[in-house]
């Protein structure tokens, strides 16, 4: 398998973004990556609808439905930090993780994220993290 996160599908903004914002530079970024198509967007929104991504943490992990399975064509993920914030439907996130996976290996990619978000001490050092370069780095054993 290849690496599902790279560099180049890492983000930092000084700033804050709305949930729609967010989840706009997420699909982008994943469709960029030849990931997913531009559909995928539509999907996550509707997942969103359904059930909230947040997860705690200052983390949400946008994803798209289950029947938009067809709209992936490749496991991938891409990581956004934002020091500003996004208010997402109530609750404060600094850390949106776009993720798309092929078959069942979503349920392994969001363990590993499950894992490293779940230590305070792992989720400072990413919001510590100066570049977009060392956030890539702390966060590069999903590819494991």
């Amino acid at each position: 398998m290849s690496s599902i996160l790279t560099p180049d599908r890492v983000r930092i903004h000084s700033g804050s973004a709305t949930q729609e914002e967010a989840l706009q530079e997420a699909a982008g970024l994943l469709v960029a990556a030849g990931a997913v198509t531009p559909a995928y967007l539509d999907a996550m929104r509707q997942r969103e609808q359904t059930v909230s991504t947040f997860m705690g943490n200052g983390l949400a992990i946008p994803h798209g439905t289950n029947e938009a399975k067809d709209e992936i064509l490749a496991s991938a993920l891409c990581v956004i930090r934002y020091d500003g914030g996004v208010d997402w439907a109530g609750d404060p996130v600094t850390f949106v993780i776009g993720i798309a996976g092929r078959g069942d290996e979503h349920l392994e990619i969001l363990s590993q994220i499950a894992i490293t978000f779940s230590e305070e001490d792992d989720v400072a050092r990413l919001a510590a993290a100066a570049t977009e370069e060392e956030l890539y780095g702390l966060l590069s054993a999903v590819n494991d």
